[in-house]
């Protein structure tokens, strides 16, 4: 890298941050909200054409219900806060994908896709309210901007996004595909950082408890999640995500301060 695209990157890194909603974090934030929505809805369009919604309907209205009720909680937690306008612009979505992969995620604007693989694991309307919570504290936090932004950075050379889309848009679908997980096994637990990860367990607990699930679910689910990966995780040192046994300890950590503040 020539020192004049050295210089750009470290201008963005000191001029390209804010600051997480709820928790306060300091982020790097170089994409607009508005270019994150818009490309969100061609993204999330153009994957519900390519792959085929579950014709369960029991099962669609239950992805529908515990997103509505998550949803629910979300705006009410920013109302109370004071950020309702964060969530002005979102057009909330919550689809049920017919495939095997062990897998959900949310796109910013709060665009959600469950897959039916996941619901085994997730087994009823609480597990899936971790799942559905998690996956959108992802979106609250912004944490797609944050990983697209350091993509930019690190595989694009700092390169705006509106640039990229129309100089390198195949590496920019792909960029974004990868921080949101879709189509990557797992996809609930490989996109994102520690740090990221963490703050997506902590606010999903709140989101869950607050729409009136029992965030003690979470314990259970996440080990059935680490039963489905059987014992193939990497050491935590090596891995961009906590460790199984780590995650479980803080979210156990956390239940208690979470039910004593959000219990409705």
């Amino acid at each position: 890298m020539s020192r004049f695209s050295i210089a750009i990157v470290i201008a963005l890194l000191l001029t390209g941050c804010s600051t997480v909603p709820i928790t306060g974090r300091s982020q790097l934030s170089l994409i607009p909200g508005s270019s994150m929505l818009s490309m969100s809805a061609d993204q999330y369009g153009t994957f519900l054409k390519e792959n085929k919604l579950s014709q369960n309907a029991q099962q669609a209205a239950t992805v529908k219900r515990v997103g509505a009720r998550i949803q629910d909680a979300v705006e009410r937690y920013f109302v109370s806060a004071g950020l309702q306008s964060h969530l002005k612009s979102y057009k909330w979505e919550f689809n049920l994908v017919e495939d095997k992969q062990v897998n959900a995620w949310c796109m910013p604007g709060g665009k959600v896709v469950v897959y039916t693989g996941i619901l085994p694991v997730a087994m009823d309307d609480a597990g899936l309210a971790v799942v559905m919570g998690h996956e959108i504290a992802h979106a609250i936090a912004e944490h797609g901007n944050e990983r697209m932004s350091q993509g930019l950075i690190a595989q694009l050379g700092g390169t705006a996004l509106a640039t990229a889309l129309s100089t390198k848009p195949e590496a920019t679908r792909q960029l974004w595909m990868s921080v949101y997980g879709v189509g990557s096994q797992y996809g609930a637990l490989m996109p994102y950082g520690r740090m990221q990860e963490s703050e997506a367990d902590h606010l999903g607990l709140v989101f869950m408890t607050m729409a009136g699930y029992d965030p003690n679910v979470a314990v259970t689910f996440w080990e059935r999640m680490a039963a489905q990966k059987g014992g193939q995780a990497p050491p935590e040192f090596l891995s961009t995500h906590p460790a199984d046994a780590t995650r479980i300890a803080n979210i156990k950590r956390l239940i208690p301060s979470v039910l004593a503040k959000y219990r409705q």
